[in-house]
């Protein structure tokens, strides 16, 4: 992945109001980020940490930070995950930071595995996986450890 986030990044590094953390991402990916971030205007980049298996991006809109998880998980499929957490109290109302985890499956809408034996075409990629058996033509819900690609 050869994407440059520090093109915007913020200037006050220690405020974000929730991470962006993507997982096993490919520079598609990247690239529609940068360019959602980028048509909004409002948000910024504010600190990028590189992972072995993607990046986090320390984001300072929360409402923008769960669009943008759920145009991803609607276009690329995947799995999102959204979790926040209390940072702080003030003035008498609770402030909380979230985080929105997606990670982009191994395998896609449409292709063929095999399943305890079984051809299975996926009719579904996300949080589940669901298929639908090539020779009895029965819809399955498959675990991620069932699969092995043809």
């Amino acid at each position: 992945m050869k994407t440059n986030y520090k093109k915007l990044t913020f200037a006050r590094p220690n405020y974000y109001q929730g991470v962006l953390q993507l997982r096993d991402i490919n520079d598609e990916i990247s690239s529609f980020v940068l360019n959602q971030i980028r048509k909004n205007g409002t948000v910024a980049i504010t600190k990028t940490v590189k992972l072995a298996n993607g990046v986090d991006l320390y984001l300072t809109s929360q409402k923008f930070i769960r669009t943008l998880g759920k145009k991803l998980k609607d276009s690329y499929g995947g799995g999102l995950k959204i979790s926040s957490k209390l940072h702080t109290r003030k003035q008498g109302k609770d402030l909380y930071r979230i985080n929105v985890l997606f990670r982009l499956p191994k395998y896609k809408k449409g292709d063929i595995v095999s399943v305890r034996g079984d051809k299975v075409k996926l009719t579904n990629v996300g949080n589940r996986i669901f298929g639908k058996n090539l020779k009895t033509g029965r819809k399955i819900t498959i675990r991620s450890s069932d699969l092995n690609r043809d």
